[in-house]
């Protein structure tokens, strides 16, 4: 199966570090909807410029009203958690849109974010009409002082990484094709709501969340999967899961070391002193927290449907936790999707529902090798 290399949660400094003005900022720019290896490509160069005293910025360009493998916010969840400096979300505001390439380069990338380091991919283009390209931008380096890093693209089992590749895996429920071409598992964020307490009633008690309305989900089904939620250490039914558990707690640990906290500040100071406004395009900055908050992760069961079987009111997202009884209302969670083991059905008696449930738990538990 391939992998793609872990990012670095907390990059390092450099020691040989440039002067306060002689800072620049790293702007990487894309739709960024995915977050897949390709994209994480262009971030592993970002991270080595911030180690290199630059400033990094992604430049996320957000079109409106359509659906999104990550919301803005689990977008910059994961952008923080891979230590990135800021996020600044680009809607398709008429400004952007009528740009010429070189006023968007002269006047957004260079005027107010201060780049002197662009990364993108090999297809990245932008301006009016799409007019630029990388061959654009490399033209403009000298005369704008900026250097250009072209990233070639991930392929995997021969073709591009790309968020179409995605969301077709997705909408065929093959969640191992989506772990592959993502890096990790597909999630999804949301804040635990009282639902109609039927599982407790019945003796399996379950999370509820109802997701972004413009969140992309797999086919209503029944998956295998993990949720993360702070917390203290929690004891878990199944210790012999799969080597690679152990590797959330990486993912979603964030930088916590007083030396990062302080290069952040003064990176703030620099972006401040030289007057950084992406705000006066319409863009909407997004500053990246230091986080050392402790989390939990516990094996589940989720339901993502309509509850035909209940109400099927709404589309919501359902997890059955293996290995604890705690009162987790209001608290905000991440569900990773592992694998997909049926699609939802409609029974005819909450009794036929219940036996149905019996038998998925105990299909988890012998997934994740507790039974």
């Amino acid at each position: 199966m391939e992998t793609s290399p872990r990012l670095c949660p907390t990059p390092e400094r450099s020691s040989q570090m440039k002067t306060d003005a002689q800072w620049g900022t790293a702007v990487t720019l894309g739709k960024f909807d995915g977050l897949h290896r390709g994209h994480q490509k262009l971030l592993g160069e970002i991270l080595r410029l911030q180690s290199e005293g630059y400033y990094g910025i992604v430049f996320a360009i957000a079109p409106e009203n359509q659906t999104v493998l990550f919301t803005p916010e689990e977008k910059r969840h994961m952008l923080e958690t891979y230590g990135i400096d800021c996020m600044i979300r680009c809607p398709f505001v008429p400004e952007i849109l009528s740009m010429e390439p070189e006023s968007f380069i002269a006047d957004v990338l260079c005027a107010q974010l201060h780049a002197k380091q662009i990364v993108v991919g090999t297809d990245f283009r932008f301006g009016y009409q799409r007019k630029g390209d990388v061959d654009f931008l490399r033209a403009m380096q000298e005369k704008y002082e900026y250097t250009l890093c072209v990233m070639e693209k991930e392929r995997f089992n021969g073709r591009e990484i790309s968020s179409t590749y995605i969301r077709e895996a997705l909408a065929g429920a093959d969640m191992e094709l989506v772990r592959n071409l993502m890096g990790d598992f597909y999630t999804v964020e949301g804040t635990i709501l009282h639902g109609h307490q039927l599982g407790r009633k019945i003796g399996m008690p379950t999370i509820n969340l109802r997701p972004e309305p413009y969140k992309l989900l797999p086919p209503p089904g029944v998956y295998y999967s993990d949720v993360i939620f702070p917390g203290k250490e929690a004891s878990r039914e199944g210790k012999t899961q799969k080597e690679d558990d152990t590797r959330h707690t990486e993912n979603i640990k964030a930088a916590d070391d007083s030396q990062h906290a302080g290069n952040i500040r003064e990176k703030d100071d620099f972006r401040r002193a030289n007057n950084i406004r992406p705000e006066d395009m319409g863009l909407q900055p997004d500053q990246m927290p230091v986080d050392g908050e402790n989390m939990c992760i516990l094996h589940g069961i989720t339901n993502i449907g309509y509850k035909p079987t209940v109400d099927g009111s709404f589309l919501g997202i359902e997890t059955y936790l293996y290995g604890t009884n705690e009162d987790l209302y209001g608290q905000n969670v991440k569900v990773l999707l592992r694998s997909f083991r049926r699609p939802e059905q409609k029974f005819t008696s909450v009794e036929e529902l219940k036996a149905q449930m019996e038998r998925d738990i105990q299909s988890g538990k012998e997934y994740f090798g507790a039974g």
